[in-house]
């Protein structure tokens, strides 16, 4: 979601306020517009900050999905799934390595 930013730090600091009769103290307008352009320079540098860790979780995700989709995976019998495949396999070997040849004999 794209928000609409209409004020920069520089457009703040370029404002120019018409002055009074019964107008608010200038140098007081000037500190607190001070204040607003700093917030605004951490708001840009915090918002750039979380755009490039967005651009990196993006990356290591194309890279995890395409390392997903090249490696070979383990197909079951069917009926069964590939977790009790793989546990029936070690039980296998578990007894094979147990009880020797002599099981399979």
């Amino acid at each position: 979601m794209m928000m609409d930013i209409k004020l920069s730090a520089k457009k703040i600091l370029d404002k120019d306020f018409k002055t009074g009769i019964r107008g608010y103290s200038q140098d007081e307008v000037d500190q607190f517009l001070d204040e607003i352009i700093m917030d605004y320079e951490n708001f840009e540098k915090v918002l750039l900050k979380k755009q490039e860790e967005i651009n990196l979780l993006k990356q290591e995700l194309e890279q995890a999905e395409s390392t997903r989709r090249n490696s070979p995976t383990t197909v079951a019998p069917s009926g069964m799934g590939a977790t009790n495949y793989d546990i029936l396999k070690r039980i296998a070997n578990l007894e094979k390595h147990v009880f020797g040849d002599k099981l399979y004999d």
